[in-house]
């Protein structure tokens, strides 16, 4: 297969230089034009010589051999420029992840107007740099190895070019490590067995609507079709309390959504709240999915936010908490302590006179820490689980929300059980979906991609994300610090 692939490389290009000895090539929009201005005779040089003689007997000898000087140098000129853009078609074709070299439809001003992508990966940089999906195809790649369990790597991305000097040495190596990936694959165990699982949370504007639930509907959609069925797959929702779990398993096998409606409202969900979310559930129904509640009791965030975690259920509680000590030393983490002073904090506003921010603190503190111990409960047992979450973007972006609780609650759980832990934050996928810039906390019209810019916190620096997804093409101002794709 290799030795074909760069035989036929080779050949093609043989062919190319063959048959571009008589056309013009690649022309440059002003070369066009200016060889369009030449008599036929000098622009048109694939028929043979008795041809032009017999076509151009009223012209002169020296206009003749003026022309065919023309010819030759041009046929030169151009040989180059279509063995190398031949070459660089076939080199995109046959190295893997890279799309075929296309034209594009200018208008008559010659200009080529600009689609941005509705995908984007948020690189590890300093500061983080985006990384355009750029095709449907790529989007699905990207959506069908996270349902493959694959997390995504938080290190900065190393780009590998490709130029004339190195691209046969792609195709032909590059070829040989695909051949041996194929008939010697090999699993990751840091990624398989006992002891791990896969998240990926999507985080949804405060002002969610129908089109933020569709396109996490579609997004779930594409990544439980990268799934193995049988391994088990959930969808959590972070804003339902724990309470109406039992509804939601009901639901599951009977699918009357009478019962699981009033057990919602029951619970003080709002029946705006509930029919948002019903197209999520109805597709988790028909896909055998589990459905997690995340949220602690309502009542209980109340009372955290007016008196203090003191003043909650000691039991309930500790079903929020599972691994206090974890949850007491995280606040001390400076990088922790960065998330809250630069994100965590913005969104405090007060809902009364005696409301302030310690308090606020509280509760959203035991907010994330339920989140991540409903799910890591969940996926302890089951190896390999995979668990989409959605929530909202506050409690999501700069990752220190309760996605970034899941892997230290998830290790404490199975170590308890003495199995390795092998949850890191790479296990943890962060996409935010349909953000705005006040969202993301930014003074401008642009995303705001990172917290920690200070000579003192650069150290800590985080991103805003892993992925940012929108329904569609972006203001060309919501974007920026963009990288080729």
């Amino acid at each position: 297969m290799v030795r074909c692939n760069a035989l036929t490389v080779i050949a093609t290009i043989l062919i190319v230089e063959q048959r571009t000895k008589h056309s013009n090539g690649f022309l440059l929009p002003r070369e066009q034009s200016q060889y369009s201005c030449r008599p036929q005779s000098s622009t048109t040089i694939t028929a043979s010589t008795s041809e032009q003689s017999s076509r151009n007997d009223n012209t002169s000898n020296a206009d003749h051999h003026l022309s065919e000087s023309s010819n030759i140098e041009l046929s030169r000129r151009d040989v180059c420029r279509s063995v190398i853009g031949t070459t660089a078609i076939i080199a995109s074709d046959l190295i893997v992840g890279v799309d075929s070299v296309s034209a594009k439809t200018e208008d008559d001003l010659g200009y080529i107007p600009g689609i941005r992508p509705t995908a984007y990966r948020v690189d590890s940089t300093t500061p983080p740099t985006l990384i355009p999906v750029s095709s449907a195809t790529k989007e699905r790649k990207v959506l069908s190895e996270l349902g493959r369990g694959s997390g995504t790597d938080k290190k900065e991305i190393k780009q590998d070019t490709l130029n004339l000097n190195n691209f046969m040495n792609k195709v032909v190596f590059g070829t040989i490590g695909i051949v041996s990936g194929v008939f010697n694959p090999q699993i990751d165990e840091s990624k398989s067995g006992p002891g791990y699982a896969s998240f990926v949370c999507m985080g949804v504007p405060s002002t969610t609507t129908t089109k933020d639930i569709d396109l996490a509907s579609s997004l779930l959609s594409s990544i439980v079709e990268g799934r193995d069925n049988k391994k088990a797959t959930a969808l959590g929702l972070a804003i339902f309390p724990i309470s109406v779990q039992p509804a939601l398993d009901l639901f599951a096998k009977t699918g009357i959504e009478s019962e699981l409606q009033l057990a919602m409202k029951q619970s003080g969900i709002t029946d705006e709240t509930v029919e948002l979310f019903m197209p999520l559930i109805r597709y988790a129904k028909r896909k055998s999915l589990e459905i997690l509640a995340m949220s602690p009791e309502y009542e209980d965030i109340k009372a955290a936010r007016s008196n203090g975690l003191a003043s909650l259920d000691i039991k309930r509680r500790q079903s929020y908490v599972v691994d206090p000590e974890g949850f007491i030393s995280a606040a001390k983490d400076p990088r922790y302590k960065l998330y809250t002073d630069r994100s965590l904090l913005k969104d405090f506003t007060p809902i009364n006179a005696d409301d302030d921010v310690k308090n606020f603190f509280a509760e959203r503190i035991i907010v994330h820490e339920a989140g991540a111990t409903a799910v890591a409960k969940y996926s302890m047992d089951r190896p390999e689980s995979l668990v989409a979450i959605v929530a909202p973007t506050a409690d999501l972006r700069y990752l220190g929300g309760l996605n970034g609780r899941i892997p230290r609650v998830y290790s404490s759980l199975v170590t308890s059980k003495n199995i390795t832990n092998k949850v890191t934050d790479d296990a943890v996928t962060t996409i935010l979906i349909n953000p705005t810039a006040s969202e993301t906390l930014s003074a401008g019209n642009s995303l705001r991609l990172e917290i920690g810019t200070g000579p003192e916190t650069l150290d800590y620096q985080t991103k805003v994300a892993d992925y940012i997804w929108f329904s569609s093409s972006p203001k060309v101002n919501l974007i920026h610090r963009m990288m080729n794709g």
